[in-house]
């Protein structure tokens, strides 16, 4: 198995490095805070590694595992490093009070990362609209978790869901990279359940096939 890169050390980068140690993969954890790396590192296991943050990435696949209000940033100091890379956004622009984005009305998050991103780098929006926790625990009960996926370059999302599928579950393809700023809304979807309706964070979207 290759190498997957998590830039971060939070719920999401734990989640999905742990998924993708589980599978085979080497998992590189990357963060400002290196204690914080070290840590998530120790907690993974399976021989995950730590590279010191703003140093090119050994994987291919680099997880964008960091809150929207600081990938960007992130993005732009790693700069050329990142060029030839796969990078897969999870981030969510949603603003504090839930009730909508911070980013600009004729733009979402997914495609401000672009802007900013090396050209010859593929980003392909993934994993934003699970919660951390509910993504950890994995496929179970004989149904696959769903991940959404967009993006605009079909290499590009066929690794990313090749990627999803050797974790266990399951890779929905949404289309181009403007469907992105759909599944950002998906994902104030289910924080306006959670508070709303259902009333707690433990149940996640997903596609129900009749027959």
């Amino acid at each position: 198995m290759s190498i997957v890169s998590v830039i971060g050390a939070g719920g999401m980068a734990a989640a999905i490095g742990g998924l993708a140690a589980s599978a085979g993969y080497t998992v590189e954890v990357t963060s400002r805070d290196a204690a914080k790396a070290l840590a998530l590192a120790g907690q993974i296991g399976a021989g995950a590694t730590t590279r010191p943050f703003g140093a090119v990435p050994a994987g291919d696949i680099v997880i964008l595992a960091v809150p929207y209000a600081a990938v960007l940033d992130v993005v732009k100091q790693y700069g050329e490093g990142l060029a030839g890379k796969l990078l897969v956004d999870i981030t969510n622009p949603i603003d504090a009070d839930f009730r909508g984005f911070v980013t600009p009305e004729d733009s979402f998050g997914a495609q401000e990362i672009v802007k900013v991103a090396p050209a010859d780098a593929d980003v392909v929006k993934a994993f934003n609209a699970q919660f951390s926790h509910v993504l950890a625990a994995g496929s179970g009960g004989g149904n696959r978790l769903d991940v959404f996926l967009a993006g605009d370059d079909a290499q590009a999302k066929a690794r990313v869901s090749a990627f999803i599928e050797s974790l266990g579950l399951r890779p929905m393809d949404t289309g181009p990279m403007r469907m992105a700023r759909t599944l950002e809304h998906a994902a104030l979807l289910t924080l306006g359940l959670a508070t709303h309706s259902v009333n707690h964070t433990n149940f996640s979207l997903g596609i129900g096939l009749p027959g």
